[in-house]
């Protein structure tokens, strides 16, 4: 298994020689290889079983980075990096002509996000090469959010998982790109709000739909995806349509009093959003290991993140 730690400097040797690490960023955990080295990237599809023309996101420390593998930055890509870089904002700009098509599945465009997280912030600040680190799970599957999740999964395929502790936010970036008019166009929801990048830039639109010729990770039809099936619906008449089977429920706020405690999980009962996608990834792993024969969740406020929690649920209810 994967040595789990938290020594950096170990970490940055690896990475140096090419290999792989698990990475710990606000958003879920990555598995991090050098964005510049075909092999590493190479790997990185091969560890994760990740159809290679899924592209990956580039992570590095500063904008001034950013610059050395983009060839342009819109006007609006600059306000949006002023206003939510570090943080969990990927955007998509053209890339540099060394940049592996590898990388970007053979796009013009690259991937690029500053995460907001101090131990993968001084890990990026000791290397000279951007991370593509996509999530260190297997390909379509619940993404993690501890250095547990990622043992549990890949600890028998990469050397190290830098352990940084449980991630802040809990669901994937928000990935924001740039038509001809340079006008922003969202083609993934996550941790950072529409409303908020609407307040910076003015209305955006929302592209998100599944696609099998994906412009950005997280477009494919189905992702995300427990073991179980998963519904989404009422809770209550869903509870009612499976009353024969033995079923576990992932509700917002809710807790029900006829159902035994280790077959319902209450992502957040304050009912406060952030906490609900927090704890989302890994209510669905713990549920998926529990003796349930199917998991059942219902829809959230279509608001804030609840959008995000509610693109998550309904691709990893696709079977």
């Amino acid at each position: 298994m994967a040595e789990i730690g938290t020594n950096i400097a170990d970490a940055v040797t690896l990475l140096r020689e090419g290999k792989l690490v698990a990475m710990p960023t606000e958003t879920v955990y990555g598995l991090a290889g050098n964005a510049l080295n075909e092999a590493a990237i190479l790997d990185i599809f091969k560890v994760k079983n990740r159809p290679k023309f899924d592209p990956l996101i580039a992570h590095t420390n500063s904008l001034e980075k950013v610059k050395a593998i983009v060839s342009h930055l819109p006007y609006k890509a600059q306000q949006l990096a002023e206003a939510f870089w570090p943080g969990p904002l990927t955007m998509l700009l053209e890339k540099k002509s060394h940049i592996p098509d590898l990388l970007t599945s053979g796009l013009p465009t690259v991937a690029v996000r500053i995460p907001k997280h101090p131990v993968a912030l001084e890990l990026l600040g000791e290397l000279d090469f951007p991370l593509a680190a996509p999530s260190a799970n297997p390909f379509g599957y619940v993404s993690p959010t501890t250095a547990h999740h990622v043992d549990k999964q890949l600890g028998s395929k990469i050397p190290y998982i830098l352990d940084g502790g449980e991630c802040s936010i809990g669901i994937e970036s928000t990935i924001v790109g740039f038509d001809e008019n340079e006008e922003a166009i969202v083609y993934r929801l996550g941790g950072k709000q529409i409303e908020d990048i609407e307040a910076v830039v003015g209305s955006v639109h929302i592209q998100v739909n599944h696609s099998s010729d994906p412009m950005a990770p997280g477009m494919l039809k189905s992702h995300y995806a427990p073991g179980k099936t998963l519904r989404i619906g009422d809770l209550e008449n869903l509870m009612a349509e499976h009353s024969n089977e033995t079923y576990g429920v992932i509700s917002y706020q809710r807790q029900f009093e006829h159902l035994d405690a280790d077959r319902q999980i209450t992502l957040s009962p304050s009912g406060n959003l952030d906490e609900a996608a927090r704890n989302l990834f890994g209510a669905l792993r713990s549920m998926d290991e529990r003796g349930v024969s199917i998991i059942l969740t219902e829809k959230f406020p279509d608001i804030g993140l609840g959008r995000a929690i509610n693109d998550r649920l309904k691709r990893a209810s696709v079977r």
